[in-house]
């Protein structure tokens, strides 16, 4: 499957696509409303990164107890449920008076959502999609993030100039109800993936075989954290530039789009499978600029070039496919989103302390360069393997390991 016409032909897509935009839209606005409602009352870098990244920090949680559930459950009774549990929540953020704890305590119960909500999302869009149309289907749903992050964060910017952050906070509220209403009626219903019910032990076994093979263990590894600490880099925002947050939000996720449409629609499977180590460098490098204090534009600059390099997931959740049992794909994938969105959280967190010691620009450049560092080391790791030749790695695995697109000579592309 290589054109978008023969993709959105496919039963379901569409409904499924524009659901999973409106939840987008949704996340944009409401993350960037509350960052900023928290920024005016704390006057804190830290609360204000946390307050829109901290959420993923819950996903760890839900990787350790609830992602099971993701094969188990119905998909679409599942996502639709999900999606009104947001708008609810949502709406209780947007309530005059909420204590700061609370929001805290809110966003936390909807990062546990999320962790469960991630891995469906994936596994379904694997069910729905032809095998040949899976890279180009995640690239068009990136494609989708960053294109609502472009005009979630430029109509949210807007709107916090004209409105107050909990009017926002409302209308993130509505989008996130018309997601659930598209899931529930534009998908049909489906049977769980696996057999049985969700529960901790089934989790933790199916997080212990995924974990078990070296390859999907790197892999993971480079979906994780160089993504996850420059996001930390994207958490200051809004106390790097308080009135023009949305401007670098925006900017950051035209060239997310811009690296989606690239690597799904345009690179040949024999070159994309040695992309991901370049791309995850060009996702850190451009921060380093931030030492120097760039005004806005610069900036804005800097963040969409380095926001291609987010294309470099497309490269790694293909190879990740290719390594796990078809009736594992939405517990891989949701591992995979649960990690790398804990990731983020705990990048945000660390971001924001330095930040608050020193500078955002200062948290930006320490954690891009920490990024840097990381995919260096895993290209080595990857590199090592690939050494030691076919048949080595005692985990069921012929061939290299490729996991940051070193090498990748065992079916991935």
């Amino acid at each position: 499957m290589r054109s978008y016409r023969e993709l959105f032909r496919t039963p379901e897509f569409t409904p499924f696509f524009l659901s999973y935009a409106a939840f987008n839209a949704a996340l944009t606005i409401g993350g960037l409303s509350l960052a900023t409602l928290v920024y005016r009352a704390t006057d804190s870098p830290l609360l204000a990164a946390m307050s829109m990244f901290g959420p993923q920090l819950a996903q760890v949680l839900g990787a350790t107890f609830l992602l099971s559930g993701a094969d188990r459950l119905p998909p679409r009774a599942t996502l639709a449920w999900s999606g009104f549990a947001f708008a609810a929540l949502t709406a209780v953020l947007a309530l005059p008076g909420l204590p700061v704890w609370a929001v805290f305590v809110v966003v936390l119960v909807q990062g546990l959502i999320a962790s469960l909500g991630g891995g469906v999302t994936g596994g379904l869009l694997n069910e729905i999609l032809p095998k040949s149309g899976f890279v180009l289907g995640r690239s068009v749903f990136n494609m989708a993030s960053g294109l609502m992050q472009v005009l979630g964060f430029a109509t949210g910017g807007a709107l916090l100039a004209l409105l107050s952050p909990r009017t926002c906070l409302l209308l993130a509220a509505a989008l996130y109800l018309t997601q659930a209403l598209g899931y529930r009626f534009g998908l049909s219903p489906r049977p769980p993936r696996a057999t049985g019910r969700l529960s901790v032990k089934a989790t933790w076994t199916n997080n212990a075989f995924l974990w078990s093979s070296r390859g999907r263990r790197l892999t993971y590894l480079g979906l994780w954290i160089p993504n996850g600490l420059v996001v930390g880099c994207d958490s200051l925002y809004v106390s790097y530039a308080p009135e023009a947050a949305g401007v670098l939000f925006a900017s950051g996720a035209l060239g997310m789009f811009a690296g989606d449409v690239w690597v799904g629609r345009f690179v040949r499977p024999a070159l994309r499978t040695r992309l991901a180590t370049p791309l995850l460098l060009l996702l850190a490098t451009p921060y380093l600029l931030f030492m120097s204090h760039p005004p806005v534009a610069v900036a804005a600059v800097a963040v969409c070039l380095s926001n291609v390099g987010f294309a470099a997931s497309l490269v790694q959740q293909e190879r990740l496919m290719s390594l796990t049992p078809d009736d594992m794909a939405g517990h891989a994938l949701g591992l995979r989103s649960a990690g790398m969105l804990t990731m983020q959280g705990v990048a945000a967190a660390l971001a924001g302390t330095v930040a608050q010691l020193t500078s955002p620009a200062t948290g930006m450049t320490v954690m891009a360069s920490a990024s840097v560092a990381v995919t260096l080391g895993l290209a080595v790791a990857g590199r090592q393997r690939e050494e030691r030749g076919p048949g080595v790695g005692g985990d069921g695995e012929v061939g290299a390991v490729g996991v940051l697109g070193v090498a990748d000579v065992d079916g991935a592309g």
